[in-house]
């Protein structure tokens, strides 16, 4: 190997390192997000996003830098969290294709593989907006193919797409006004200069040193579902008693005989247990199934190439002991155990309180998943989710602009027919589901429910994390914020005041309904006059009032 190109072990560290530091800087990103609510979380969903990847890679064989941007891609796509982190995803899905079929690159290659990363993730994004992430991408990918066209040391190259991403990022508030206005560069753009940093370390031999990573791997957090999902059986009703996976590297001898076709082998493996997931490319192959004869799928997998990273868990000996586990853990995650059969229609949605999460099972919902502001599921939580459904056809309710992407992309992975209804508020995830007709088809549910969303007007009280003015209105940290939409309409100390004016500006004579949801901040008390001040101001409106249990909020308005 020359010293001007990247081989498979340099490439491994290079998304190593890029993590690592990322993973160091993680709190600073979450800091930046503009809106000055408490659910910065732009760090900690590329930050999860990443160690996804980084995991895959750790297990990946390095053979070449085609296996390692590969299994980097794979990890990121199923790993994904929050939009920062699906663009994420895709920068590096379209980096991977740029260097299939490479053993090492050179400085040109992987300024063409930049490219294409961009070209793959602005094509992901129905709206791209500039002055952020894809702007630093794009405009540090430009950088790349300049300077491989005088030099082609990979090297150099990353030097110059690190001091052109830190140029970009300087620039993102002249093109996205909301961040001039509050002072701060993208938060997700400086999560990429973060990545590009580690990855010119290792290019320049040297280190970085994370002392304590406080976010947990993706092994951990799938643990942690998994956990909670068996806490809802008796031992003796688990079915499929192996938790087993697999990956397997495709030998093309073998393919000859038995060609692999992803949704024949679904189908194959789906009679065999449940929970399943196949995830493949052009190279591997990655199988999550919970079945009664693991080594039967390890047979039918073995068809395909070599088995690598078998992992076989006996669930029903585990299971006492998550029991025991899963009591100090109460509150956490409620889950529905899906029927044996395969229903014809399942529902999967969002919840960010228990109280909110009682809801929409009241309302239908086949399976809740814990998320919200502070937290958004990945990819593979929403896929995962789609499996327990056990339905044929599935609808999706995000519930949060931050999920729809994530949401979006599991849907194109699952082994179902899904669709996406783009709820970014929990009223609107309420409303689209009293409109689900199970009686009609997936295109029609899917256009009424989209429809019910639109006479639904959302409300949010929350505090402040730091002082700024938006919307004209100055804000101090610490103040409560009345949320209109997307609009900040009140501020000040007082949790009612604040949320008498927000009430004050959605309410008007054609408002028939007024659902309160009130969670983390408020009371009974503090509910009690506010219904007394709507019932006096506005006394044609019908109120209804829930405890919603939700973190970050003290209510969610809900006006019809």
């Amino acid at each position: 190997m020359s010293s001007l190109e990247i081989d498979a072990s340099q490439l491994a560290q290079m998304f190593i390192q890029g993590g690592a530091n990322l993973t160091k800087h993680a709190k600073i990103v979450d800091a930046l997000n503009v809106f000055p609510v408490p659910d910065g979380d732009t760090g900690t969903n590329m930050n999860l996003t990443i160690t996804s990847g980084v995991n895959e890679v750790r297990q990946a064989p390095l053979q070449n830098v085609t296996d390692v941007a590969q299994a980097f891609s794979k990890g990121l796509l199923m790993g994904a969290r929050g939009n920062s982190g699906v663009i994420l995803s895709q920068l590096f899905r379209g980096f991977a294709k740029g260097v299939e079929g490479k053993t090492t690159i050179d400085g040109n290659e992987l300024a063409s593989a930049f490219k294409l990363g961009v070209t793959t993730a602005y094509k992901a994004v129905m709206k791209p907006v500039e002055g952020t992430i894809l702007t630093v991408a794009k405009d540090s990918a430009i950088a790349a193919e300049h300077a491989a066209e005088k030099n082609e040391d990979p090297r150099v190259v990353m030097e110059l797409v690190l001091s052109e991403a830190r140029a970009s990022l300087k620039r993102t508030p002249d093109l996205l006004p909301v961040l001039k206005e509050v002072g701060v560069v993208d938060s997700g753009g400086q999560g990429l200069v973060y990545i590009y940093e580690g990855f010119l370390t290792v290019l320049k031999g040297e280190n970085i040193s994370v002392e304590q990573v406080e976010t947990p791997s993706m092994e951990d957090l799938v643990k942690i579902e998994h956990h909670n999902a068996q806490s809802m059986l008796a031992t003796e009703d688990i079915e499929y008693g192996y938790c087993t996976e697999v990956m397997v590297k495709f030998d093309e001898e073998k393919l000859i005989s038995s060609p692999f076709i992803a949704s024949e082998f679904r189908k194959e493996l789906d009679a065999l247990g449940d929970s399943l997931l196949v995830v493949s490319d052009e190279d591997l192959l990655k199988v999550h199934i919970h079945a009664e004869t693991p080594g039967e799928i390890l047979n039918r997998a073995q068809r395909f190439g070599n088995l690598i990273n078998i992992k076989i868990e006996n669930m029903r000996e585990q299971h006492t002991h998550l029991l025991d586990e899963t009591k100090a853990m109460d509150g956490q995650e409620t889950s529905i155990r899906p029927p044996k059969e395969k229903s014809e229609y399942g529902v999967v949605t969002v919840s960010m309180g228990e109280g909110i999460e009682l809801l929409f099972i009241g309302l239908g919902a086949n399976v809740v998943i814990p998320g919200g502001q502070t937290m958004n599921p990945s990819t593979e939580d929403i896929v995962t989710a789609i499996h327990k459904a056990n339905a044929r056809k599935v609808v999706v309710l995000p519930n949060n602009g931050n999920i729809i992407m994530a949401a979006e992309q599991a849907a194109e992975v699952a082994d179902a027919e899904v669709v996406v209804i783009p709820s970014t508020t929990v009223p609107q995830g309420l409303a689209a589901l009293l409109a689900f007709n199970p009686s009609t088809s997936l295109e029609s549910n899917s256009a009424t429910m989209k429809d019910a969303m639109s006479y639904v007007k959302t409300g949010q009280v929350t505090y402040a994390v730091r002082d700024t003015n938006m919307d004209g209105i100055e804000i101090k940290k610490g103040d409560f914020m009345g949320i209109a939409e997307k609009n900040i309409v009140s501020s000040g100390p007082s949790l009612v005041d604040t949320t008498k004016q927000l009430l004050e500006g959605m309410l008007d004579e054609e408002s028939e309904l007024l659902t309160i949801i009130w969670g983390e901040g408020a009371t009974e008390d503090t509910v009690a006059e506010l219904t007394s001040f709507v019932e006096e101001s506005f006394e044609d409106v019908e109120i209804e009032v829930h405890e919603g249990k939700q973190p970050l909020y003290s209510f969610i308005f809900s006006v019809e």
